[in-house]
């Protein structure tokens, strides 16, 4: 059984954006020369997400930010001091990680899948966690 540990840093350049890491993703499991194991890719962050959805299709994003926005408002009566919690409540419900499988070397992604990181309270410099294990 093989183990590798990786971190990744994303600098997001506007407040709520999906940033693709797909290619950071593919590197690093190239790197760790695992041919069938399991990815897992986690943010180490409050305000951020991680998903795995259509990243051919900058509308998709556009659509899933949007759609986000309009399923949890701004809401001025939220009580955290930093006035952010918008950004919490997103980050929570589309979660801080995904696990993906590692086919022949490769994160064994569908055609149209990226995985990106979900900017809810940028811009910002971001960590992302990479853990790989298998054989």
């Amino acid at each position: 059984m093989i183990t590798k540990k990786s971190e990744i840093e994303i600098k997001s350049s506007k407040k709520e954006e999906l940033v693709d890491i797909t290619e950071k993703v593919r590197s690093f499991v190239k790197e760790t020369g695992i041919k069938s194991g399991l990815l897992t890719v986690f943010s180490h962050h409050t305000t951020g997400a991680i998903t795995v959805n259509d990243g051919s299709d900058g509308d998709v994003a556009r659509d899933i930010l949007l759609g986000l926005s309009k399923a949890f408002p701004e809401d001025k009566s939220f009580m955290h001091m930093e006035g952010n919690s918008t950004a919490h409540i997103k980050s929570s419900t589309i979660g801080c990680s995904v696990t993906i499988i590692i086919t022949n070397g490769y994160p064994d992604l569908g055609l149209w899948q990226s995985v990106l990181f979900c900017e809810f309270d940028g811009p910002r410099t971001r960590r992302i966690l990479l853990y790989a294990m298998g054989e």
